[in-house]
C-alpha cells in the first residue's frame, strides 16, 4: 500500500481533509453549500461517485479482525474490511455461538418436516448501502458476471409487486384499502412530528402523541402491520421511519412501493454473501460463545486487549493485538426463540425477571457495565410483553386454504410470480393477524406443489375471535383454525389441517429495537474513545437511519470499518428524497387521500404551463373537487380544531 500512496504523496499531502474525514456525515445538520474547503460530496449525495476505492493509510496485512456474530451486520463488516480496507480475507475470523451463519436472517426446513422462517424482507430501492454491497456479490443463480443486485432487478423489473387484498375483514372479504382515512388533525400531527427535533422525543411512545382517530385509521393499520410497530413503541423511531420512507407513503396502501426477493431471506442474501466471504478466505469459528471483552480503559481511550470466550465448556481468552480490530453485534432480536408445531405450544420460559440473559444481551450488558458510552441494554430487553410476538410458517400442500389463497393473490401462487404482494392484514382480528405468500418457491429446493406462507400477529396476547386463547397459548392447528375462521372456511378446517404443516416461533425480543429510548441509550457505532472496537446491528445509534432493516445493519458495518481504519471515504446519510419537493407534495396529497390540500389550487395555477407543472400528481378524483379556496381553508381550520 505504501507503493500506491507514494505515487500520490503530493496530492494526499496537499489536502487538509486527508485523514480527517467525517465518516458519518449528518444531513439533518449540514448546511449544503459549496466552498473551496468542501472536497467531499454532501452528506446525502448518493450515487456512483461514492463507489470510489479508498486508499488505506496503512497496510493491514498483519491485522486480525475478530467479528462477534455472523449475522448480516457482521458479514457486511467483513465485506467492507476486504473491499475498502484491503484487509486479506484470511485475517478475518467470525466468532459465533450458533453453528449457522445469518443471525436473524434465517430460513430452514423441508417439505416433509415443514419449513420455517422467522421473518421476511420488504425491500426499498433506496437502500444505498445494501445495494452498494450486493452489486459486488455474485448472483445465486445467474452466471458470472451477474450480481445479487442484477438478479434482484431482473425479478422485480419483470414481476411488479402489488397487492389486491391488503386488508380483509368479515371472514375473508376484501376491505376497501384505497384510502388512508386520516382526519385533518391527524395529518397535521404527522406534519408537526416531522418538524420536531429528535431530541424532543426522548422516551415518548406513539400513543403518547397521536389521537385515537389516528390509531384507528387505515393509515395506521397499513403502517403498523407493515413495519411491526405497536402503539407503545418509540415515537422517535416512528418519526425516523416517516422521514426515511416519505417517498414511499403513497405506495404503502398496495405495496407497489416495495421490491421483494425471489427466495427467503437466508437463501437470497446470506448464502451468496457467505460464499463470497469464504471464497476470500474468511474463517468462521462456530460454537464459540463470546462472554465479554477485556478492555483497557485510560485517558488515551478504550482498547480491546482480549476476547473472553467459552469453547467446549472451557473459558478461552483470545488475545487482541495492537494492530487488530473487533466488531461486535450487540443485542439480538431473535435470541431465545421458543418453537412449537401443529400439536405443540411453544414452551415459553422467559419473562421480565429472567430476560436479557442470552449471549448477545449479556455481552452488551457486560460492555455497558464498563462505561456509559456502551448504552443501556436494559431499556430494550426488559419488557418481554412489549417486545415479543409470535409467527407461524405454514408448509401447505394443496387444500381448501391454498384455493382460498388464490382469490387473494394477484397471480397464481404456483406461477413463481408475485402472489399476495406482501402481508394481508385482518382488520377485525383480535390478534391483528397478518399473513403473506411471497413468490414461490420460497426455498430453492421446494417442491412445485408446496406453498410456504408466513403468519404473524401484532396483538397476540388478546383472546382470538374463534379460538378463545392468546396466540402463544395455541398449537399450530389452533392458529390454523383462527386463520380459517377469518377466511370464512371453518367448515373445511379438517382438510386444511390435514394438508398443512405448522411451525411456530415465539420471539421475546423481536421488536425490542422499537422500545422507547432516549439519547445515549444506544451506543454509537464506534463509541467515544474506542480505538479498535466497532458495534454493529440493530441496537447502535446512527444519525438518521431507522432500525429493523438490513440497510441499517449494513450501514453500521460500513461506518465501523471506515471509522476504525480512518479511511478516506464517507458513508452517505439516508437517501435525500425527503427533501425533494416532488415527494413532499406527493406525500401531502397521499395523506389527504388525493383531495386537494390547502393552497393546492393556487399552486397548480402558478405551475401550469411551466417546467415544473408535473410535480403535482394528477388523480381522477381531483377533477370532482370544485370548492373554493375559502371553503377548503374553512374546512382545514375546522379539521385542525377538531
Amino acid at each position: 500500500m505504501s507503493t500506491i500512496n507514494s505515487k500520490f504523496d503530493k496530492v494526499l499531502n496537499a489536502s487538509e481533509q486527508f485523514g480527517k474525514v467525517n465518516h458519518e456525515p449528518d444531513s439533518s445538520k449540514e448546511v449544503q453549500i459549496n466552498t473551496p474547503e468542501k472536497t467531499m460530496p454532501f452528506s446525502d449525495q448518493i450515487g456512483n461517485y461514492q463507489r470510489n476505492k479508498g486508499i488505506p493509510l496503512q497496510s493491514y496485512e498483519n491485522s486480525k479482525i475478530y467479528i462477534v456474530g455472523s449475522g448480516i451486520a457482521g458479514m457486511s463488516a467483513a465485506y467492507y474490511f476486504i473491499r475498502d480496507g484491503r484487509v486479506p480475507g484470511k485475517n478475518i475470523i467470525f466468532l459465533d455461538q450458533l453453528n449457522i451463519e445469518g443471525g436473524s436472517l434465517d430460513g430452514a426446513g423441508n417439505a416433509k418436516d415443514g419449513y420455517i422462517i422467522r421473518g421476511g424482507r420488504e425491500m426499498d430501492m433506496t437502500y444505498e448501502n445494501l445495494w452498494d454491497m450486493f452489486q459486488d456479490i455474485p448472483a445465486l443463480e445467474l452466471p458470472a458476471p451477474y450480481s445479487v443486485l442484477d438478479e434482484y432487478r431482473l425479478i422485480n423489473d419483470n414481476d411488479p409487486n402489488y397487492s389486491k387484498a391488503r386488508l380483509i375483514h368479515n371472514q375473508g372479504q376484501i376491505k376497501d384499502f384505497s384510502k388512508f382515512g386520516l382526519e385533518k388533525k391527524d395529518q397535521l400531527a404527522i406534519v408537526k412530528l416531522l418538524l420536531k427535533k429528535k431530541e424532543e422525543l426522548d422516551d415518548l411512545t406513539i400513543e403518547d402523541y397521536f389521537s385515537e382517530s389516528f390509531l384507528n385509521s387505515n393509515f395506521w393499520f397499513f403502517w403498523r402491520s407493515m413495519f411491526a410497530f405497536e402503539n407503545w413503541h418509540s415515537l422517535l423511531e416512528l418519526k425516523l421511519y416517516m422521514h426515511r420512507f416519505l417517498h414511499a407513503i403513497d405506495g404503502m396502501k398496495d405495496f407497489s412501493c416495495l421490491v421483494f426477493p425471489k427466495y427467503n431471506q437466508y437463501d437470497t442474501y446470506v448464502t451468496p454473501l457467505k460464499n463470497f466471504l469464504v471464497e476470500k478466505g474468511v474463517q468462521i469459528q462456530f460454537n464459540t460463545l463470546v462472554k465479554d471483552l477485556d478492555i483497557h480503559i485510560n485517558t488515551e481511550g478504550k482498547t480491546v486487549e482480549g476476547i473472553i470466550t467459552e469453547q467446549n465448556g472451557e473459558e478461552v481468552r483470545i488475545p487482541v493485538g495492537k494492530e487488530d480490530y473487533v466488531i461486535v453485534t450487540t443485542g439480538s432480536m431473535t435470541e431465545s426463540t421458543f418453537y412449537g408445531d401443529n400439536n405443540t405450544v411453544p414452551e415459553v420460559t422467559i419473562d421480565n425477571s429472567n430476560a436479557g440473559q442470552s449471549a448477545g444481551w449479556k455481552l452488551w450488558k457486560n460492555l455497558a457495565a464498563k462505561s456509559e458510552v456502551f448504552g443501556k441494554p436494559e431499556k430494550f430487553c426488559s419488557h418481554i410483553e412489549k417486545s415479543s410476538w409470535e409467527s407461524a410458517t405454514l408448509t401447505c400442500r394443496p387444500s381448501a386454504f391454498t384455493e382460498k389463497l388464490k382469490e387473494l393473490c394477484v397471480n397464481d401462487p404456483y406461477s413463481g410470480r408475485t402472489a399476495t404482494g406482501g402481508i394481508i392484514t385482518i382488520t377485525d382480528s383480535n390478534w391483528v393477524m397478518s399473513f403473506t405468500c411471497n413468490r414461490q418457491p420460497h426455498f430453492p429446493t421446494q417442491p412445485d406443489d408446496i406453498l410456504v406462507v408466513w403468519v404473524y400477529a401484532l396483538l397476540m396476547d388478546k383472546e382470538g375471535n374463534y379460538i378463545k386463547k392468546t396466540m402463544p397459548q395455541c398449537t399450530g392447528n389452533e392458529i390454523l383454525a383462527e386463520l380459517c375462521y377469518h377466511l370464512g372456511m371453518t367448515d373445511q378446517l379438517d382438510n386444511v389441517i390435514e394438508n398443512t404443516i405448522v411451525r411456530t416461533s415465539f420471539m421475546p425480543y423481536i421488536t425490542s429495537m422499537f422500545m422507547p429510548r432516549a439519547q445515549g441509550d444506544r451506543p454509537r457505532v464506534v463509541p467515544e474513545g474506542c480505538t479498535n472496537l466497532g458495534l454493529v446491528g440493530q441496537f447502535v445509534e446512527t444519525n438518521n437511519d431507522v432500525v429493523f432493516t438490513m440497510e441499517s445493519s449494513v450501514r453500521t458495518a460500513r461506518i465501523a470499518v471506515y471509522n476504525l481504519l480512518n479511511l478516506n471515504k464517507q458513508v452517505p446519510d439516508i437517501n435525500p428524497l425527503q427533501y425533494d419537493i416532488r415527494h413532499l407534495l406527493k406525500a401531502t396529497q397521499a395523506l389527504n387521500d388525493y383531495k386537494p390540500f390547502l393552497g393546492e389550487g393556487i399552486l397548480r395555477k402558478i405551475l401550469k404551463g411551466t417546467y415544473f407543472e408535473h410535480i403535482l400528481v394528477n388523480r381522477p378524483e381531483e377533477k370532482e373537487e370544485h370548492e373554493s379556496f375559502l371553503t377548503r381553508f374553512q374546512d382545514w381550520v375546522k379539521g385542525v380544531k377538531d
